[in-house]
């Protein structure tokens, strides 16, 4: 038994944090200097999870 993680223990290029999706802004990730590409990212977001407003102001600008 190890406390690594699949990717880790077998060598694969990953990252542990989360990619955040914003709607009007580039993805970012919630670990410093990340450079892994969005794909090999376990965990992602909508960028309302974690409170940024991107998304609301695109919605109001479609309903008017």
């Amino acid at each position: 038994m190890t406390i690594q993680c699949r990717e880790c223990g077998a060598g694969l290029e990953h990252c542990h944090g989360t990619v955040i999706h914003h709607v009007r802004y580039r993805i970012e990730c919630t670990e410093d200097d990340c450079t892994t590409p969005e794909v090999v990212h376990t965990f992602r977001i909508d960028c309302e999870a974690v409170g940024c407003q991107c998304g609301q102001s695109a919605a109001g600008r479609a309903a008017i």
